[in-house]
């Protein structure tokens, strides 16, 4: 394991689903080992550390979240969202996605192309 060496995380992962299912309206999963790849293989960064997979967190969060910081008409609150994407209750299991991907020290605004994007 590249971030975590603790021996019962798979474990607390499983045993946290019940709860995950039964009490949370949405959960939004995310994977630090697919983080930690994501900032060694497209950031090119050589040693990633804690504060590098929360860039990467907060930036995929603060888009999940915008629909409540600016008005529309679509998801305007987490609730309409999960109306809208979770088509049985007990599946509100969202996984992630964010374009484009930058490191902490780069430039905050840049011109991408569509295809870069779609790269």
């Amino acid at each position: 394991p590249k971030v975590s060496d603790t021996v019962v995380e798979p474990y607390n992962a499983t045993l946290s689903i019940h709860q995950l299912v039964e009490n949370s309206d949405e959960t939004f999963c995310i994977d630090n080992e697919a983080l930690y790849d994501i900032c060694m293989r497209t950031l090119k960064l050589n040693n990633p550390s804690y504060g590098d997979l929360n860039h990467l967190v907060s930036a995929v969060m603060s888009g999940v979240t915008t629909c409540l910081r600016f008005p529309g008409q679509l998801n305007s609150d987490l609730r309409k969202l999960a109306v809208n994407m979770v088509p049985f209750p007990r599946l509100h299991f969202f996984m992630v996605g964010f374009a484009p991907l930058t490191s902490r020290g780069a430039n905050s605004f840049r011109a991408v192309s569509v295809p870069e994007l779609t790269q």
